[in-house]
């Protein structure tokens, strides 16, 4: 049987999912955040209709 680990993961900021065309609020964000040190990265939450911005690490 396979085994499936849990991982936890923390959402750093929300966005919206309609912003104005040619408009990347979430990607620019994390980009900035990666290059803070942080890996984040963009993930979409359909039920709520945003993207949201998660990292592996705990935030404090």
């Amino acid at each position: 049987m396979p085994t499936t680990t849990v991982q936890s993961r923390t959402v750093l900021e929300r966005f919206p999912a309609g912003g104005p065309r040619g408009s990347w609020p979430a990607d620019e964000y994390a980009t900035a955040q990666r290059a803070q040190g942080t890996n984040a990265w963009v993930v979409v939450d359909l039920a709520t209709d945003q993207f949201l911005v998660v990292t592996d690490a705990t935030t404090q």
